[in-house]
């Protein structure tokens, strides 16, 4: 046998026995695995040593124990280096136990061997010490937590459920003991099947499936006990309870899948890098959050119906109804959104397939907004929140119209009242119908007046509806069931530039309705809205940018916004466009460059350059800028580009100083530039980027480290085929 192979083995064990268990990343079913591991691997080591010069190592039966002893401690290291906070606890102890098993059972074999070669070892090695060696391997006490585990994944399959006392020991040997816990481990078994599907590995997705069903009865028996232990005299209705915290909401805010949680927790749930919705499952495409006040009022009114002290914020009624007028005057300070009025329910429309995001329809009738985080930038990504603001010109627009302000929120506060289950009287239900009867009567008016001769009356019905199209769901279905798309996607043509601009602004907010986007999407309204793109106001074309964000949220118009020329005329406005239109139009070009074929589109029509300008914190688009260009990066033309735009230095000066979310796409950007040209690769290293590269592989999120590792190994292999060379 080959002395390198033990030498190896040697090697591969001192790298085991390296790694500290004080290690931050080692949560407890970590440490404890791996003093368990530590242990096996010094009893082992010390006959290795001994025997790594003797002559037993030529016997040819011991080369398969060498053998199968490496490839399983090289295995343990690679886990264990690869373990962080976010890992799945259920999937780790199941490795790594059946890979101890397999050390010890090869270790068991080797002392067997080596006392039956007694007259080839050194005299240190005598048969008493192999045989206490072997005694200490076989009789460790250790209580795997695969076991249990591995007896509950068997029960389940079988059809019986894991009993409380089965659950409360999975639970503390893998620190499996609140909600949170719970949930960050159905998280990370779900990317962990999301990756074998990927490979498809159909073995790994099933036991994987397993593992899901079992944590996810432990989540609901959790929250059972949770509810049934509540010390609350009153029951609290589900919607008013955070799904993280379970406990009555005080602050509570919508995130981008329409789901509401109290801040803190949501807050705390992002900070881990966490940038899925707990409740689910689905990517969060930004992570701003919008204060609820509906539920807020909601909750504080239950609170006072049923005697529930509540810490709520005061004058909620009073501030939604500021915001409802003006909504400058509630900003958040805190969060990179405006603070908007409505429930989850009507911030549940915008959907891509990374699922829905939070839009309001009181933001699109603001100058003000932050840009949003984007999903990861590969052949597909979740969309990015639009920065889809339909600005005003005239103040005075941002007010209801008289004649239904007052109407609108008595409808808004009867519909979330039903909704949540509180209770209201048969007066309001009949006064709800009448306002809704109301509604439709003039819009059906003002629909006709669409088609008048009379420029004034068209503009008058565009800014009324543009005023409607903006407050309320409800009256966003009736705007569009009364037939009004038709009538504003031709308006958009109009020589008249109010006109122009209602109209397109009336679009955006209806398109903020799935139905409307079908419906608005398949009546010819990307050439028009091109058309206003090339030669409406600054804010007729921001708005219209914003509109082929939304409709660009399904794949097929995704194709049919490219192939009919928006890309072009959205470039331009990403180059030459205010603040405003910039991030409109860099939403818009990312969501088109997750379609493949709009990629080169975007690459041919000069966006890379400005992308690059636009990699500068100054201007609100940094995380928006790196997304796309390592989305641009995964076509040649794009890498090509990168690099005659000076994009390299950027991108390594973003692994430093970036965001969490801004360091992982340009380390996939950086990924794709590297391993596709040698040029590229040599500028990434003279730009100096190892050592932030060697920083995100340990502190990143669990993609950027995944990314710096990969673009690491490259680095190292390079460097072992240059050597060869020489």
């Amino acid at each position: 046998m080959e002395i390198s192979l033990l030498k190896t083995l040697l090697e591969n064990i001192s790298s085991v026995l390296h790694l500290s268990c004080e290690d931050n990343r080692f949560c407890d079913i970590v440490e404890k695995c791996y003093i368990m591991i530590e242990e096996v691997l010094k009893l082992i080591k010390p006959i290795l040593d001994t025997i790594v010069d003797a002559d037993v190592t030529s016997e040819q039966s011991l080369e398969k124990d060498f053998a199968g002893m490496n490839q399983s401690v090289d295995e343990l290291r690679k886990v264990l280096e690869d373990t962080h906070p976010l890992m799945s606890k259920v999937y780790f102890a199941l490795k790594v136990d059946s890979l101890l098993t397999k050390v010890q059972t090869h270790g068991l074999d080797l002392v067997d061997l080596l006392q039956s070669c007694e007259g080839l070892l050194p005299d240190e090695l005598s048969s008493a010490s192999l045989e206490h060696c072997m005694q200490k391997i076989k009789h460790m006490g250790y209580e795997k937590p695969s076991d249990i585990v591995s007896k509950a994944i068997k029960d389940q399959a079988e059809g019986t459920k894991p009993s409380s006392g089965i659950r409360s020991k999975i639970a503390d040997s893998l620190s499996l003991k609140s909600n949170q816990e719970l949930l960050i481990e159905l998280v990370a078994l779900e990317n962990l099947k999301e990756n074998a599907e990927q490979l498809e590995k159909l073995t790994d997705v099933e036991y994987i499936e397993e593992m899901i069903n079992l944590v996810t009865y432990m989540h609901d028996c959790f929250i059972e006990t949770k509810q049934s232990q509540s010390c609350n005299t009153v029951p609290i209705p589900p919607d008013f309870c955070c799904p993280l915290s379970l406990e009555l909401m005080t602050d509570p805010v919508i995130v981008a899948s329409g789901q509401t949680y109290e801040r803190e927790y949501i807050r705390d749930w992002i900070d881990l890098g966490l940038t899925v919705c707990p409740k689910t499952m689905q990517t969060l495409v930004h992570t701003n959050l919008i204060p609820n006040y509906t539920v807020k009022a909601l909750i504080a009114s239950w609170c006072d119906s049923n005697n529930v002290k509540n810490v709520i914020v005061s004058n909620e009624i009073h501030q939604e109804e500021c915001c409802l007028e003006d909504h400058h005057a509630c900003s958040s300070s805190e969060d990179s959104m405006p603070e908007i009025p409505g429930n989850e329910h009507e911030f549940n429309e915008y959907e891509g397939s990374g699922g829905p995001s939070s839009i309001s329809p009181a933001r699109k009738e603001s100058s003000a907004g932050g840009g949003a985080d984007e999903g990861s930038p590969e052949e597909v990504v979740a969309e990015a929140q639009p920065a889809i603001v339909a600005t005003q010109s005239n103040q005075h627009e941002y007010e209801y119209s008289p004649r239904f302000r007052n109407r609108l929120r008595n409808q808004i506060r009867h519909r979330t009242s039903e909704r949540f289950g509180v209770p209201r009287n048969i007066s309001s239900v009949t006064e709800t119908r009448n306002d809704i009867s109301e509604v439709e009567t003039q819009v059906n008016k003002l629909v006709e007046c669409l088609s008048s001769t009379s420029l004034e009356t068209i503009k008058n019905a565009t800014s009324e509806i543009r005023v409607l199209a903006r407050n309320d769901k409800d009256i966003r279905n009736v705007i569009a069931n009364c037939g009004a798309i038709p009538f504003l996607i031709s308006l958009l043509n109009s020589p008249d530039e109010n006109i122009q601009e209602n109209s397109v602004t009336a679009l955006l907010n209806l398109s903020i309705n799935e139905v409307n986007k079908a419906v608005i999407g398949n009546s010819g309204s990307i050439e028009p809205l091109i058309h206003v793109l090339q030669t409406g106001s600054s804010v007729a074309r921001e708005n219209s940018a914003a509109t082929l964000y939304s409709l660009s949220l399904t794949e097929e118009n995704k194709r049919k916004i490219g192939r009919a020329g928006a890309i072009g005329p959205l470039v331009n406005l990403l180059g030459n466009g205010t603040l405003r239109g910039k991030k409109d139009a860099a939403t818009a070009l990312f969501n088109l460059s997750t379609f493949h074929e709009n990629k080169a589109h975007i690459v041919q029509e000069g966006a890379v350059r400005f992308f690059v300008e636009l990699m500068d914190p100054t201007t609100g688009l940094f995380d928006k800028a790196v997304a796309v260009l390592s989305n641009l990066a995964t076509i040649p033309e794009g890498r090509a580009k990168i690099g005659q735009e000076n994009g390299i230095p950027m991108l390594v000066e973003v692994l430093e100083l970036g965001s969490a979310r801004g360091k992982e796409n340009a380390a996939a950007a950086l990924l794709q530039l590297c391993t596709n040209s040698n040029r590229f690769c040599n500028m990434v290293l003279q730009e100096g980027a190892v050592p932030p590269l060697v920083m995100l592989s340990r502190t990143g999120t669990p993609r950027a480290k995944e990314k710096a590792q990969s673009l690491l190994s490259y680095f190292r292999n390079q460097r072992r085929s240059n050597a060869e060379r020489r």
